[in-house]
């Protein structure tokens, strides 16, 4: 269990650092983004992010039903899946592209934030 969970904090980290340097390379607009394997990386650390994620909520019984931090946390990745498609994919400016980013970042924050209190409301 504590190998999973390992694995599952270190994927984060990968995940989280993966994207913001491919927000810097979008900004700077690197024709490193276009390379397959910074194409290809984030797809499986972030697999690999979620079946620990899976893994971990079964071993220990947390379902979004008993568990209203677990329902913030996959409200929140899904809320950072989609302004990280607007960041590098959708985004039609530069400064929309920006925000965006930022914003994942923020929300990544407040879903490392909630996993570490086991709270919907870190901050308070």
């Amino acid at each position: 269990m504590e190998v999973i969970k390992t694995i599952h904090v270190l994927s984060a980290a990968i995940s989280i650092l993966g994207f913001f340097l491919r927000g810097m390379l979008m900004m700077f607009e690197s024709s490193l983004m276009q390379t397959r394997w910074i194409r290809v990386i984030p797809h499986f650390v972030d697999t690999v992010l979620l079946v620990t994620a899976i893994s971990l909520a079964v071993q220990f019984g947390f379902s979004p039903a008993n568990s209203p931090w677990l329902t913030a946390k996959i409200i929140a990745l899904l809320v950072y899946i989609g302004l990280g498609f607007v960041a590098l994919r959708l985004g039609k400016t530069k400064q929309v592209r920006i925000v965006a980013w930022v914003a994942a970042l923020v929300v990544f924050a407040y879903i490392v934030a909630v996993a570490l209190t086991k709270s919907p409301l870190p901050i308070v």
